[in-house]
């Protein structure tokens, strides 16, 4: 095969898979004009029509599924031994795409990009938020980062966070003119905050328990949003009552900005997983990731450890 003819099969893969000459062109570093000229021409070498070309869009022909379908095996082969190579240099190097949930980027993935990016100069970092589930095969991803549970089978996962407790708060200025509810079923008579799917446009339907038993519930009010900040800003501004991860609303429990309830029924959800293919050889610079995750969870976990062990001897210190 001539070097040309590889370069236009793989230009035909990212066209396909993204689906846009423009996106194409720009990841390759051409333009537009010159990698449709290049599809035609491999179009006629091979003597049929692979992208379905409107003005608004490009779509891969049946030929084009049937080839795109041998190609993407061949291609990530490809790429997995080109960045197993870099084992060879004194650091890993290249470029990680990574899908994540925007609370996991806060609290997981940007208190570690310093010394991750300082350990590993040659690694670039490109973070996209996205709440979906995202096919990272499809969409060209390295790694994906979502709670356990969502994490399809055939792949790849790795812990990255403890798991995730939930608290359910509200401003002490909401609550100046209302009981504090003591029950589940007494947030009928309240103002909640609701969070609303990007993708599937639905309401989330609260996640609680009762002696160990999850149910979910469904609760109204006067705001929705597709963001977990914007919930607990709307929360300290006295809007209503917000569902929440427990780490985001400790430091205003702590100071008296905001008030919890309801602890009794407010779960533990699975934590943060780092989730990839099943490769023959995982690239070096995510397996750096993947380590430099894994120790940061270790020694969260070992402190977690500490306070829980100083506070049970203030306890018995205090019981004498």
């Amino acid at each position: 095969m001539k070097r040309d003819e590889l370069n236009d099969l793989a230009a035909f893969a990212l066209v396909a898979e993204l689906m846009s000459f423009t996106q194409a062109a720009t990841r390759l570093g051409m333009s537009s004009s010159a990698l449709s000229h290049a599809m035609k021409s491999l179009e006629s070498r091979l003597g049929m029509r692979l992208l379905a070309r409107t003005t608004r869009s490009v779509r891969a022909t049946e030929a084009g599924e049937r080839l795109l379908r041998t190609l993407r095996p061949a291609l990530d082969d490809i790429q997995t031994g080109l960045a197993a190579l870099s084992e060879l240099r004194e650091k890993p190097s290249g470029s990680l795409r990574i899908t994540t949930v925007r609370p996991a980027a806060n609290t997981v993935l940007l208190p570690m990009i310093p010394d991750f990016l300082a350990a590993y100069p040659e690694i670039g970092l490109e973070l996209i938020i996205d709440e979906g589930l995202t096919d990272i095969v499809a969409k060209r991803y390295d790694a994906g980062i979502r709670h356990g549970h969502k994490i399809d089978k055939d792949m790849i996962a790795v812990r990255i966070s403890p798991d995730i407790k939930i608290a359910i708060v509200a401003s002490p200025s909401y609550l100046a003119e209302r009981s504090l509810p003591k029950h589940p079923r007494e947030l009928a008579e309240h103002r909640c905050i609701n969070y609303r799917y990007t993708t599937s446009g639905g309401m989330y339907l609260w996640q609680l328990e009762e002696d160990g038993r999850p149910f979910q519930m469904r609760v109204d009010g006067h705001l929705a949003f597709n963001d977990g900040d914007m919930i607990l800003a709307s929360a300290l501004a006295g809007q209503g009552i917000a569902y929440v991860f427990e780490e985001m609303a400790a430091a205003h429990v702590d100071d008296g900005r905001l008030v919890r309830m309801l602890q009794p029924w407010c779960p533990t959800l699975p934590g943060y997983y780092l989730y990839h293919p099943s490769r023959r050889q995982t690239p070096p610079a995510l397996s750096a990731l993947v380590e430099a995750l894994r120790s940061r969870l270790h020694k969260q976990e070992s402190r977690d450890a500490g306070k829980t062990t100083s506070i049970r001897k203030t306890r018995r210190k205090a019981a004498r």
